[in-house]
């Protein structure tokens, strides 16, 4: 194959891969997206900034239509050793006391400032305010990704903070702040969105405080999924660890020397119709702690033709229980079932692990992944793969003892 060939299938899967999660994402808001530009968006927006601009004070926050998120305020130093300093002793003072107000515990810390989350109530925007020992506000933002979930739109899906963290992400010593919003995208299924803000030097100088926001790193934790939990992010951003490479390698071996790992016990190769003998190469990549589980089929010129997503939006693979080829929805092909467990933070911030899978169907030229029956069926923890197979082929008619088209 010449490199020019590769460099074609390499756009082709990435600019699908693109498509595919813009689509997705966006496909439940494009009627409501119309329905607001006939109203006239600058005005809407204009009255919303009006109202924004208007805070001032803290009381201010509420009177101007924002609901503040009480569970993520929080105290907040300039540097970060102070800062870190302080969730030490918060730390120790939550254990020393267990049934403690976490919220007055916090609001006691000695601080020069409070962090305050809002979210607007019209148009579900995330704000944020720091907040004085006078109450006065020093500084306000709502430059966020979650802010333009749906391109040239005021208001956006209903969303909840789930995640703030506070690093050193530049190493200039000085507080910045991680966020992650989880977003509703239809169907009761959510999508979260990372972002981060830097704190300025310039706040310093000037004796103010001052956030600023790269969008390029944004759009790259989004785009290449480094959005689930805040230890991912500080890996990108601190510590130059990327899962980019995941979703833009042409070939098996590209993969291999950024340190994918083949779970070799399930790698095998079979003959997918019109797509030829295809290796089929699941494997994970560890980043800050997580191993992020990817699934490639790779033709026998060691190209990548096609790449899997069963992980979702877990945090983690706990274990993967099998990976089976066969004709699922009758059509002749050879479709791909995944079941694995996944571990992930629950409601309660606590971890839990559970089991799930993934059906993908051959298509000309690649493999789409079921949007029908994962509404109709969720497995359970003792759930086998063939437990899954029977129902799944159950469902597009086919009587589950005819096995006739095996995995091989």
């Amino acid at each position: 194959m010449s490199l020019r060939k590769g460099k074609l299938q390499r756009g082709i899967l990435f600019n699908g891969i693109c498509g595919i999660c813009i689509a997705a994402l966006l496909a439940p808001y494009l009627p409501a997206r119309a329905a607001e530009n006939t109203e006239n968006v600058r005005a809407l927006y204009e009255e919303y900034n009006a109202r924004f601009d208007a805070v001032e004070h803290r009381e201010d926050i509420e009177e101007y239509g924002f609901e503040t998120v009480d569970i993520h305020i929080f105290p907040v130093q300039y540097e970060i050793d102070s800062q870190k300093e302080m969730e030490t002793e918060l730390v120790r003072q939550m254990k020393a006391d267990p049934n403690a107000d976490i919220r007055d515990l916090k609001m006691n810390m000695d601080a020069p400032m409070l962090m305050i989350p809002a979210y607007d109530k019209t148009y579900n925007r995330l704000a944020l305010f720091f907040v004085d020992k006078e109450g006065s506000i020093v500084y306000k933002t709502d430059r966020f990704e979650t802010n333009s979930c749906v391109l040239g739109q005021v208001r956006q899906p209903q969303q909840e903070l789930v995640s703030v963290a506070f690093q050193d992400l530049n190493g200039d010593t000085l507080t910045d702040i991680i966020l992650i919003t989880s977003c509703e995208v239809g169907a009761g299924r959510k999508y979260r969105i990372g972002d981060v803000l830097f704190q300025s030097t310039k706040g310093i100088d000037t004796e103010g405080l001052i956030f600023y926001r790269d969008y390029r790193i944004s759009d790259k934790i989004n785009r290449f999924g480094m959005n689930q939990n805040t230890d991912s992010i500080t890996a990108f951003v601190r510590d130059g660890y990327s899962t980019e490479f995941l979703y833009t390698a042409v070939t098996l071996k590209e993969l291999l020397a950024h340190g994918f790992q083949i779970i070799s016990e399930q790698c095998y190769t079979r003959t997918f119709g019109k797509l030829g003998k295809l290796q089929v190469v699941p494997g994970t990549y560890r980043i800050a702690d997580y191993d992020v589980f990817m699934v490639y089929l790779v033709n026998e010129q060691d190209y990548i033709l096609s790449m899997l997503q069963p992980m979702g939006s877990y945090d983690n693979l706990y274990a993967l229980k099998g990976i089976n080829c066969r004709d699922i929805d009758g059509d002749g092909l050879k479709d791909i079932v995944v079941l694995a467990k996944y571990s992930y933070e629950d409601e309660e911030h606590k971890l839990a692990v559970s089991s799930d899978y993934s059906i993908y169907y051959q298509r000309t030229g690649g493999f789409s992944a079921d949007t029908e029956i994962k509404n109709w069926y969720q497995c359970s923890e003792e759930d086998t793969m063939q437990t899954v197979v029977e129902r799944a082929r159950a469902y597009w008619g086919w009587k589950t003892e005819d096995d006739t088209n095996t995995d091989r």
